[in-house]
């Protein structure tokens, strides 16, 4: 199984020249930004441990991503969820089916006598009873994320040295920004650019500075057209997703990519008289999500 150097191909984006870190590639299972940020759980022994614990949507990339990583670890896998539709557990579809079809233990919150979040409660009420298991933040936001992102440094550093590249833009989406910062950590001879999908720019910021109070160490936030909410449907959205297949043929994720080629689209533009970077963009993966979200999609603007 291949989960480092994936390959970076040529793309041409409303006549910009990109190139594309084709990380949705990395494996059929283990792949995209998550593949990076669990890559530390994957190639460390752990002695004892017989279970991982995460917490976030039931239709979450990092839901299907730790259902594989406890498969290939022989670990039990506890996620738990704030609420699970009704019209998902009738229908099990996408990210969701896929973990349960992996044997994830898929827990909903709503059907626990508490009030507490889902990461409050795994870490006041269920790590003192689980000493064998190993628990994982939301989206794999900690500082073991680094293991596997320092990796994808590496890969970039050659991959511009290979090529002769100096002047090089990082882009890619955010949600709690752990990649992008610790990408930025780890390239200090190139700037990363990112968007945040989640919360916004300041709540992006303050998640940089959680995992990493030095600020010349953080990524630049590209500013967007307007605020977005995140699994929100938006028409720009979904005609960038297909404007994306129709230019590149390559299928992108419709919850954080949009954003992301939005956000370089207004960069590109604004920069367009200026001596022009090479621009590296990070395909993160996701795709199993777009089952749903296409779904979404068509039935509202269909």
């Amino acid at each position: 199984m291949k989960y480092i150097n994936s390959k970076v191909e040529k793309i041409k984006f409303n006549n910009f020249e990109l190139f594309l870190k084709r990380d949705d590639l990395l494996d059929e299972d283990f792949s995209g930004n998550k593949a990076r940020k669990f890559y530390y759980y994957l190639a460390n022994d752990f002695k004892g441990i017989t279970k991982v614990i995460g917490h976030g949507s039931p239709q979450a990339n990092s839901l299907y991503s730790f259902s594989v990583l406890a498969k290939i670890k022989g670990w039990e896998l506890d996620f738990y969820v704030d609420h699970i539709p009704s019209f998902i557990k009738s229908n099990p579809v996408g990210n969701y089916k896929a973990s349960l079809v992996n044997g994830a233990n898929i827990i909903a919150m709503d059907e626990i006598d508490c009030n507490i979040s889902a990461g409050d409660y795994i870490q006041e009420v269920v790590l003192a009873k689980e000493p064998t298991a190993v628990f994982v933040p939301e989206g794999g936001r900690c500082t073991q994320a680094e293991f596997g992102v320092k990796i994808l440094a590496e890969e970039i550093i050659y991959w511009a040295k290979q090529k002769n590249k100096e002047n090089v833009k990082i882009v890619l989406p955010s949600g709690t920004g752990t990649t992008a910062l610790f990408l930025q950590k780890n390239l200090p001879e190139f700037e990363v650019l990112t968007c945040a999908c989640v919360g916004g720019d300041e709540y992006l910021k303050k998640q940089f500075f959680e995992l990493n109070s030095n600020e010349k160490e953080h990524p630049t936030v590209l500013k967007t057209q307007k605020k977005y909410h995140f699994g929100k449907l938006y028409k720009e959205f979904y005609d960038m997703y297909n404007n994306l297949l129709k230019q590149t043929d390559i299928e992108f994720d419709l919850l954080y990519d949009p954003l992301g080629f939005l956000s370089l689209k207004k960069y590109l533009n604004e920069i367009k008289n200026k001596n022009l970077p090479t621009i590296l963009y990070i395909h993160q993966g996701g795709l199993l999500g777009n089952i749903t979200m296409i779904e979404r999609y068509e039935r509202k603007y269909k």
